[in-house]
Parts: C-alpha cells; structure tokens; sequence
C-alpha cells in the first residue's frame, strides 16, 4: 500500500496511553497515512489495545509483534523495513500528536526540499495539566550539535524515507540505546542532509516518572562515547572535543541533584517557554 506518511510506532508496556495515542493519529487533518506498530514484549495490554484498534483499521494500520523485548532501536527499524510511505514519521505510544502535526511536517518537506527532515517544538504535560514547551533553533546546524545534540525531538519527527534509508536508518549496537536519536541526527548531517524546526507546538509529550529517572555512569559514559562517535561522523574539528568532556561532567554532577530539586529548574526552564 503506498502513501504519503508512513508513521512508525514501537510500543512497549503503554496500555493505560496507547489509545489516545492511536487517536490522536486517526484524527489528523492530512488522511494519506499507514500507522506501523511494534509491540516490543509488552507484559501488560498493550498489544491487546493495538490489535483492536488493527482490526478496526486494517487497510490503515500495520501491526508486528516481536517475541521478546528487543530495544527501540531494532523495533523501529523492523517498523520501517514494513512501511510504505515517501515519508517516515516518528510517534510513542503515550504521547499527542496535534491534528495538523502531519499535514504542516508534510507541507514544509513537499515545499523545503533542500531539507530532508523535520521536527516542531512540542507541549509537556503530566497528570496535572500543562507544564510548558520547549525551546528550538528553527534551522539547526552542524555547530548547533556540536553544543546541544538534541537539537530535534525524535518523536514528533518526519523524515525522507531516502535519507533515513542511506545512513542505515536506527544503530542497533547497545552502546547507542536511548541515543538512537542523536547518533541519528550526527549521521543525517554527516552525510550533509539537514533538518529544520516548525516554531510551533505540534506534539504533545507526557512526562510521567520515568523523565526524571537518573542515568547511571554506565549511561553517561555511552553517552559521551555516542557524541565522539558523532563528532567523527560530521568531521567536528578536534578543538571543539573539549565538549565531549564537559557536557559528560555536567550530566554526572546532575545525576547527584536530590530528583526535587531538578524537578523544580525542569519545570522553571519549560514554564518560561509557555
């Protein structure tokens, strides 16, 4: 089945969000889409919420399954490996995506074509109501990574199916898992595509519990391992590596910051966006 926009979804252990989720899909303004899930070894009903909703769209809806949990990025790329779509769009399974968020990412790409992805700025909300959106650089470039790596949030981003396919789309080795989506972008502007920031709220993401989950050494050091990787990728010169070492001693002083207190700057920093 072609389309436009192929959406891609891995889902693990969503079932009190994925419906909304699924919804927030259906309801969109632009109509030529496919929504492709993985269901990467859910232990709750998750994928129960999936295959109903399959079996109520079945022309509209692509749904795989994966025998145990395997990562995002392997899930993602099994979900693309199945797609369609000249486009390829990103969605999680407890996030929102706006009603024009498809039709205003396709409109930019059919009319920008110099660029080869883009994101929006998005809304963050908890049980609560509205904590605030965050901040971007509409036209990032390669001196913007070098400083701030998450230029682009990954899930509410649209990319050309091209470009996805000619970097290997998602790097499965372990060191990269939860960098799937920088190490994605180092390797889109390594090999000279870049992406673009629509200044408007489009996504909505959920910030439960897990956001503010601390990230051992063991995580800060891939991470740092991952922006190297990418340095190299986009041929940063070697006088701008001192970063590497900074934002790797910044992220491990935060990782000792009481979780109330980087509770209360996190939501200071997104209420100032509103």
């Amino acid at each position: 089945m072609n389309c436009k926009v192929s959406i891609v979804m891995g889902i693990h252990n969503c079932e009190s969000t994925l419906a909304e989720s699924i919804d927030s899909i259906i309801s969109q303004s632009f109509e030529d889409w496919e929504l492709v899930m993985c269901d990467d070894g859910s232990s709750d009903s998750t994928l129960m919420v999936a295959k109903n909703y399959q079996k109520l769209y079945p022309e509209r809806i692509i749904l795989l399954e994966n025998e145990k949990n395997i990562g995002l990025s392997k899930t993602l790329n099994k979900c693309i490996e199945n797609s369609h779509g000249e486009y390829i769009a990103r969605m999680d399974g407890d996030d929102i995506s706006c009603p024009n968020r498809l039709k205003k990412e396709v409109e930019f790409l059919d009319d920008n074509t110099e660029y080869s992805f883009v994101s929006t700025r998005t809304t963050i909300f908890d049980e609560n109501g509205i904590l605030g959106s965050t901040g971007v650089i509409e036209n990032s470039t390669v001196n913007d990574l070098i400083f701030n790596s998450t230029c682009f949030c990954h899930a509410a981003c649209m990319i050309r199916r091209e470009a996805l396919l000619d970097v290997g789309c998602y790097t499965t080795d372990d060191v990269f898992r939860r960098y799937e989506d920088c190490n994605l972008w180092h390797k889109l502007y390594g090999k000279g595509y870049k992406g673009h920031n629509i200044n408007e709220s489009l996504y909505l993401i959920r910030e439960g519990k897990a956001a503010y989950k601390k990230r051992g050494f063991k995580a800060r050091k891939y991470g740092a391992y991952v922006r190297y990787v990418g340095f190299k990728l986009m041929g940063i010169p070697s006088k701008y590596f001192y970063v590497i070492i900074y934002q790797f001693f910044r992220d491990f002083v935060l990782g000792f910051m009481p979780i109330p207190i980087y509770k209360f700057f996190h939501k200071k920093k997104l209420e100032n966006n509103k």
